[in-house]
């Protein structure tokens, strides 16, 4: 629990002042990366206490795990364990309003890209906190696809990038028999637009091609629907590891893969923002609080907070750092950000009547009115060769 400032240290107990130099150590640790020293904690701090009390202090809170001494002649740094006591002391304190308001483009968004917004806004917290940022979201319907894009690979394969009203962007690999040219590519992108929109019928095609753009369109139409009507597990949207390179606690290779191991693992990502879902509150994850959901032990720090649309929590973000991250810090911008995305999607899924869904594990939702999703006209969403 965080401790009173109004009182004088020397007022307090002496469990009561050694956990209050202990939160002064990890916030000293915590700004400057450096071993922590009797006579620095006294000079910074704690005027009032002689260097051999804090000396004194160290070797108790040494004893109970609380700190580490690398050097015997050098100073103490916090253990997880210290971190784990720092953040719970913070955790409760009061939210206060952030500097130069960082997400203040998130609440002026309006448009039905929500998809789109809640990526941004993922790039803007992680540009906001220096974090890697994880966040889930729910299936949000009423989208249906606006673009397919084909770029050839190699001689046997192309990739179709699928974009959609909302501002999603997904990417399936298709086979093809003979490499593509350009135009034959540009081609069979402008069938894909008249399938999707019903306007402007290509009339370049050669049969070969024609068949060729049939295929490979009722192809992508089948993957999608299929994926997006069996929603089991949330979407996660992922940003900002080139960030973890800043901090000279993940100079390390081997450190630096522990802990990027967990940020690769959507199912742990999944497992960590449930959790978080279901207890509808701020939590943290320091150190060893990771190993079940790592191959390895992550020598990291997450934060996470739930998002709401109106008073339902519908997924959750995640910040990964070092385990010297600036909790306090952290908590205060996790808590105005999730009021930032909460507020602007609880406004625009009302505004433009946009349902959402949290997966299931049987799930099969496909309105009879709702085909639109994949094509503007019903009969043009695939095409039976036997019929002509």
């Amino acid at each position: 629990m965080k401790l009173p400032k109004s009182i004088p240290i020397k007022r307090m107990g002496k469990q009561d002042r050694e956990k209050k130099v202990l939160l002064g150590l990890v916030e000293y640790y915590i700004k400057t990366g450096r071993p922590v020293g009797s006579n620095t904690l006294k000079e910074i701090e704690f005027g009032e206490l002689s260097s051999a009390t804090i000396r004194n202090y160290f070797a108790n809170l040494e004893e109970e795990g609380f700190l580490s001494q690398p050097h015997a002649s050098g100073g103490r740094i916090p253990t997880d364990l210290a971190f784990r006591f720092y953040a719970s002391a913070y955790i409760d304190t009061d939210h206060k309003e952030i500097p130069n308001d960082p997400f203040k483009s998130i609440r002026q968004f309006e448009s039905r890209e929500i998809a789109n917004m809640l990526q941004e806004s993922a790039e803007i917290l992680s540009n906001a906190t220096n974090c890697a940022i994880f966040m889930s979201a729910p299936r949000f319907d009423q989208d249906f696809i606006i673009d397919l894009k084909l770029i050839p690979l190699d001689s046997n394969r192309c990739l179709c990038v699928l974009i959609t009203d909302f501002g999603l962007i997904k990417t399936e690999i298709l086979q093809t028999q003979n490499k593509l040219s350009s135009f034959t590519t540009k081609r069979i992108e402008s069938y894909f637009h008249w399938r999707l929109t019903g306007i402007n019928k290509p009339d370049q095609l050669d049969p070969e091609e024609e068949m060729l753009a049939q295929s490979f369109y009722n192809e992508l139409m089948i993957r999608y629907i299929v994926g997006y009507t069996n929603f089991i597990d949330e979407e996660i949207y992922r940003t900002g590891f080139s960030k973890l390179l800043h901090y000279p606690d993940f100079q390390d290779a081997t450190i630096l893969s522990s802990s990027l191991s967990l940020f690769e693992n959507a199912h742990s990502m999944r497992l960590i923002l449930r959790e978080c879902v279901a207890l509808d509150k701020l939590k943290f994850w320091v150190g060893d609080d990771l190993k079940s959901y790592s191959t390895t032990v992550p020598n990291c720090s997450v934060v996470s907070i739930p998002y709401h649309i109106g008073r339902n929590p519908v997924g959750a973000i995640g910040i990964l750092g070092p385990t010297r991250i600036p909790y306090r810090i952290l908590f205060n911008y996790l808590r105005s950000f999730s009021e930032s995305v909460s507020e602007v999607l609880t406004k625009n899924v009302y505004k433009y009547k946009i349902t959402f869904r949290q997966p299931q594990k049987s799930s099969a939702y496909l309105e009879k009115d709702k085909h639109q999703m994949i094509g503007l006209s019903q009969t043009m969403l695939l095409e039976d060769k036997r019929k002509k």
